[in-house]
């Protein structure tokens, strides 16, 4: 199919890859064997600092991103109204809000009042939301202000508002502002695991959308008339300046995840570009799909492989059997007895995650032959 008839479908090869190659990386850190026996690499930095486990999550906001100039001008070449896509834009992030939350309460719905709010699916939720209706309402020029003002402004409240308790500049988990934000809005009840501060959190989410948002951009320089080489170059080029931005900027505002620098913005979102350049000249231009078939099954259907894998994990945690001096549940028996008893505690724990993604790439192919592709 050439990038022609892809455009004409609502499909870009390279950037369904990109996407199922990003779920399926998603899926790869969060199944460990055992959490007790990770390599760094698939480990999230502690706190400043990033490893490549870091990159996911921007990648699949900025993927989100580069998806909706596509997205929405095939909807608008079907002759839907302003109004419609609106509407559209409510319905997918009050499903995907709610989808996170299902998630957090499956499988027993009554741990209420310990429920986290927020969430990977929460925090997609309410940055295509924003992201969306500014993209359907202000054009490029507002839109790179807004992400500006969302970077710059975020780097002043962190660095200049005073918590109380901590004072201004206190970038510690317990002491920064966006976490503060968190204690009083959500309550320390519902965050992460109970903490005093939330990865997925309220104030963290606006710099995530300028992290969108550079991806609106990027979609919309992939899908503009200029040739597939200069496209390529032009991305890379872009993408290369973000990366060396975002890396200076960690000089004075530290790149991390959890807080969602803005460095941090910066820095992902080129190295994300980076890789769709790599993925589009791999595909687009040199023709080169073959090896990418696995990655556009996933990326088919992203978030029913991320929501179902999730599902299953969550009921083979609970499920438990019986074992030497009591119980131990499925999905550690599975590890210990599958592969720990013969690979070792480490290399069981990746093999583990590993099936993992080959079990669930089965099960999607089976949807992918059939035509079956779940649209939130």
């Amino acid at each position: 199919m050439t990038e022609t008839e892809d455009r004409l479908s609502g499909r870009l090869t390279s950037l369904d890859a990109f996407r199922g190659a990003t779920i399926a990386a998603m899926i790869l850190v969060n199944n460990p064997g055992s959490w007790s026996h990770v390599y760094a690499p698939l480990r999230h930095a502690p706190w400043h600092g990033w490893t490549p486990t870091d990159l996911i999550f921007p990648f699949f906001l900025f993927i989100v991103g580069v998806a909706m100039p596509i997205s929405f001008g095939r909807r608008r070449e079907r002759g839907q109204s302003r109004r419609r896509l609106f509407r559209h834009v409510l319905r997918r992030s009050l499903i995907l809000f709610g989808l996170g939350l299902f998630m957090a309460s499956f499988p027993t719905f009554s741990e209420w009042g310990s429920l986290r709010i927020m969430g990977v699916l929460q925090r997609i939720g309410v940055v295509y939301a924003i992201a969306a209706t500014l993209y359907l309402t202000v054009g490029p020029r507002s839109r790179w202000a807004v992400v500006w003002a969302l970077l710059l402004g975020y780097w002043a409240a962190l660095t200049l508002v005073p918590v109380p308790g901590f004072g201004s500049g206190d970038l510690s988990p317990e002491g920064n502002l966006a976490a503060y934000i968190d204690r009083i809005t959500l309550g320390q009840s519902h965050l992460w695991q109970a903490r005093a501060w939330d990865p997925e959190g309220l104030l963290s989410s606006l710099p995530a959308v300028a992290t969108c948002l550079l991806g609106v951009f990027t979609g919309e320089w992939i899908l503009s008339s200029r040739n597939r080489e200069l496209k390529v170059r032009g991305l890379a080029a872009a993408a290369a300046a973000a990366v060396g931005l975002g890396l200076t900027w960690d000089l004075l505002f530290p790149v991390n995840k959890n807080l969602w620098t803005s460095s941090y913005v910066v820095l992902t979102a080129g190295m994300a570009g980076l890789v769709l350049a790599g993925f589009y000249w791999l595909i687009e231009i040199r023709g080169r799909r073959a090896w990418s078939k696995p990655f556009v099954i996933y990326g088919m259907n992203a978030i029913a492989v991320f929501v179902a894998s999730g599902l299953l994990t969550r009921l083979l945690v609970r499920w438990q059997v019986p074992s030497v001096g009591g119980t131990r549940s499925v999905y550690t028996w599975i590890y210990d007895e599958v592969f720990a008893s013969w690979a070792g505690p480490l290399n069981g724990s990746l093999l583990f995650a590993l099936s993992y993604i080959l079990f669930w790439l089965a099960a999607m192919w089976v949807l992918f032959r059939k035509g079956v592709f779940v649209k939130i």
